[in-house]
Formats: structure tokens, C-alpha cells, sequence
């Protein structure tokens, strides 16, 4: 059974930092495309990291520079590094992955990040 469960968010003053966790269970980092995405409010969830099962990873451009994803594929774990944290970075942060046939989406229950101004 995949379980996602994220840690880390907090409020935190504009242009602070912030290290998001994902525990994962159920699944092989290694082969999996894992995300981050992330919901505030009145707004579309939208895609803000993602690291492929080959290490790889990719951005959102509101991101980029100031975010990193990373993984411990001994701890089954997957991180957000968040740096220059800005007041519209402020949502809940979801960890994410697809797998199972027929194929499906799975979630972590999310974490609060606030940046303050």
C-alpha cells in the first residue's frame, strides 16, 4: 500500500527557508517519478517540483533558483528545499505520485507553508 506523508511546513517570515519531507511507504524511489505540488487559496493546485526515478529534476519557473527537490532513497524519503521564501509561496504543499494498473494518483494529506511579509 503507497502512503505519502509530508512534514516541515511552518510559518515563516518572507525570505526565510524551509525544508519540506515526504516519508514514502509502498513504493521504490528509485523508479518513481515523485512531485511536489502545491494549493493555495482560491487557486488550482499547480506542479512545483519533480524529480524522476533517474534523479532527474524539473521546476516551475515561479521556482526556479530558489527551490530544490532532493531524495534519500535509503529513507524512502523526498524533500523541498525552499529558500527566499516569498509571500506568494504561502499554500499547502502535496507530495505526489502516480503508479498501480489501472493506473492512479496518490497523495500525501499535505503540509501548511505561510510566508509572511
Amino acid at each position: 500500500q503507497v502512503q505519502l506523508v509530508e512534514s516541515g511546513g511552518s510559518l515563516v517570515q518572507a525570505g526565510g527557508s524551509l525544508r519540506l519531507s515526504c516519508a514514502t511507504s509502498g513504493i521504490i524511489l528509485s523508479i518513481k517519478i515523485m512531485d511536489w505540488y502545491r494549493q493555495a487559496p482560491g487557486k488550482q493546485r499547480e506542479l512545483v517540483a519533480a524529480v524522476t526515478g533517474g534523479g532527474n529534476t524539473n521546476y516551475a519557473d515561479a521556482v526556479k533558483g530558489r527551490f530544490t527537490m532532493s531524495r534519500d532513497t535509503a529513507k524512502n524519503t523526498v524533500y523541498l528545499q525552499m529558500n527566499n521564501l516569498k509571500p506568494e509561496d504561502t499554500a499547502v504543499y502535496y507530495c505526489h505520485t502516480t503508479g498501480g494498473s489501472p493506473r492512479r494518483h496518490y497523495w500525501g494529506q499535505g503540509t501548511q507553508v505561510t510566508v509572511s511579509s
